[in-house]
């Protein structure tokens, strides 16, 4: 490849699977973020919508115009947001400590806040699967120092990831036994669970069992020396492609091979798929959105295809 070109192979795959022959560089799409995360394509908008964490702020960048907004301020210095299968916006509020679902008529629902009567630590990141269910990691982050929420004693003693029932709303122990969970991603076909652990830098798979449980956790990923991993996502050939800070993203093979990475002038923190043809890979870095379009497709809503197992 061109030394300027933004993508770095590592293994042959990476270019036979056609994973580098989209744009040859990142496009900028907003610069003036403090520390941009949580980046979500809205499709019935066409906007993506992000956090700007110590900002205290969800910002929003218009398709169509090119022009960028404010969705949302205060916002509960939130962090990841994802959709559920009615359209509703559900986001990790790390400074209020709680996950919420932005109903139609715009008003908020409050879907966790405690766990066995103490307070979360500060959720960062949620998957939603078809039937309403709600896992999502609550890592410390947000109550470490008043940067990115507020500081403040954990109530729990632990970080870990959590399911909240469709039906009781309860909020479950999922998992435990991470250092600083991070991105959660469900694959396509529903039946495992993506945690990366930010501290240990890796990414473990979960099966899912019919009740919701977790079971027979393994590491995916382990991230090169030095690296640490933030959100994750899924194309819809099966290849996880992984936020790894100042490493830029990486992709992997179904089967944890590291195939390449995406490289970016900023340390990066978060991305996502979108576009008309959801082929477009938005990237959240430090102060910045970028863009690159892609040859690969992000996984449709609702579409069962492989995961990377």
């Amino acid at each position: 490849m061109p030394a300027d070109s933004p993508y770095e192979i590592l293994d042959d795959r990476f270019r036979t699977e056609r994973c580098v022959n989209g744009d040859s560089r990142l496009e900028v799409l907003h610069d003036g973020s403090r520390w941009a995360e949580g980046p979500l394509y809205i499709p019935a908008w066409r906007q993506l919508i992000w956090s700007d964490i110590p900002n205290d702020r969800i910002l929003r960048w218009d398709e169509a115009t090119g022009t960028v907004g404010t969705f949302r301020t205060p916002a509960g210095h939130s962090n990841g947001n994802t959709l559920d299968r009615q359209g509703r916006l559900v986001t990790c509020e790390q400074g209020n400590r709680r996950v919420t679902r932005t109903e139609p008529d715009g008003s908020i629902t409050v879907l966790a806040d405690r766990f066995n009567g103490k307070r979360l630590n500060s959720p960062n990141d949620s998957a939603v699967r078809s039937d309403g269910t709600v896992w999502f990691s609550d890592p410390d982050f947000g109550i470490l120092t008043d940067y990115e929420g507020h500081r403040a004693d954990p109530e729990i003693g632990a970080c870990n990831v959590y399911r909240i029932d469709p039906v009781t709303g309860r909020v479950h122990l999922a998992a435990d036994g991470f250092d600083g969970p991070n991105g959660v991603i469900l694959s396509p076909d529903e039946q495992h669970l993506y945690v990366s652990d930010s501290r240990a830098a890796r990414i473990h798979v979960f099966a899912i069992q019919p009740d919701g449980t977790l079971s027979h956790g393994k590491v995916f990923a382990e991230a090169r020396t030095g690296v640490h991993f933030d959100n994750i996502r899924l194309d819809d050939e099966g290849r996880l492609w992984a936020a790894a800070l100042a490493d830029g993203i990486h992709c992997y093979a179904p089967d944890g091979t590291l195939l390449g990475r995406v490289r970016a002038p900023e340390p990066v923190s978060n991305l996502t798929f979108g576009g008309p043809k959801n082929n477009r890979l938005f990237i959240t870095a430090t102060t910045s959105l970028y863009s690159l379009l892609m040859s690969v497709t992000g996984v449709p809503r609702g579409f069962a295809s492989r995961g990377a197992v």
